[in-house]
């Protein structure tokens, strides 16, 4: 023991980080202040002079963690068994294996390790080129069906258009032109009764003023041949004058008489009875057929049948 020193063990002896060693731990070492991890080193001897803890170790020898004899502990870099799988442990469960689900398409051995199949994707491929070759195809034959002369027996193209668009010239076809419907003066109609040609009222359109007058009397009429190219529905139209009051005459065509008669009215509205200032005109509906009709306008029984007639004309539309 050295001079000085009472055999005890002093602070400066003492290797302050003993806890942290194994012997040191064994020993039942304290750590430095209350609530440490660490563990008491060996006790001191009276005049014995602390040695080193640094010890050499085999790498692999410290067990880190271990409680018990290095032969009974985990070696150095092997996994823990408190980690291991429970399949691990003798008469631990089997281990379950999800089965792999065959591969689509079919296969030998299962087919795990193939990859997508490739068969409906070299189908499509093949199904979008035959709809494009057929849409060419198509378009080629129709682009030379269109070309083709239809009235050619061989396999020469026609210069000629397949269609011509002809523009209206204004003026019509020959078959297209328009009939020419009659027109008469009255005075050159056939009269009955008290029927008979004037001059004498202003206004008339006739030859040198000419008109029928007299035609108030019972069996009074106008007579006239007229013919068109077909039959069909007309329109008689009729200049005649009045004295500021309706009149009305019955109408027969081809000798048949119509149901209503033709109204000889005031459509004017006139209120002088001076003759030439009243003069208009009316129409009525007829049947005509092809070729020459007998149109006949008389005064019969009911008829008010004061009026004078300037001419009467046929036309295909309504006046």
């Amino acid at each position: 023991m050295a001079a000085g020193t009472s055999g005890a063990n002093t602070p400066e002896d003492d290797d302050p980080f003993g806890y942290l060693y194994e012997d040191g731990q064994a020993s039942g070492a304290q750590p430095p202040r209350s609530g440490g991890y660490g563990y008491p080193g060996p006790a001191a001897q009276p005049g014995v002079p602390r040695t080193s803890y640094n010890q050499v170790r085999t790498v692999g020898e410290r067990q880190y963690g271990g409680h018990g004899p290095a032969s009974q502990q985990q070696p150095y870099g092997q996994p823990n068994a408190q980690y291991a799988a429970p399949e691990t442990y003798p008469g631990g469960a089997p281990t379950r294996q999800s089965p792999i689900p065959p591969q689509r398409g079919g296969g030998h051995g299962g087919g795990g390790g193939r990859g997508p199949n490739t068969n409906g994707l070299l189908i499509g491929a093949i199904a979008v080129v035959a709809v494009v070759v057929i849409g060419i195809t198509v378009a080629i034959v129709t682009n030379g069906d269109e070309n083709e002369d239809p009235t050619a027996g061989g396999g020469t193209p026609s210069t000629a258009p397949t269609a011509v668009q002809e523009s209206p010239t204004g003026e019509p076809k020959d078959d297209e032109t328009p009939q020419q419907l009659p027109q008469q003066d009255a005075a050159t109609l056939k009269l009955g009764g008290s029927a008979a040609l004037a001059k004498d009222i202003k206004g008339a359109e006739g030859a040198d003023g000419a008109y029928v007058t007299g035609f108030n009397a019972l069996g009074s009429s106008v007579t006239w041949q007229a013919e068109v190219e077909k039959a069909g529905r007309y329109y008689l139209s009729v200049r005649y004058a009045i004295p500021a009051k309706d009149a009305n005459a019955t109408l027969s065509v081809n000798d048949k008489a119509n149901s209503n008669p033709i109204g000889l009215k005031n459509f004017i509205h006139s209120s002088d009875p001076n003759w030439e200032k009243n003069w208009q005109t009316t129409w009525a509906p007829v049947d005509l057929k092809d070729g020459m009709n007998t149109i006949k306008i008389s005064c019969e029984q009911g008829n008010q049948c004061d009026a004078i007639f300037d001419w009467l004309k046929i036309t295909e539309k309504k006046p």
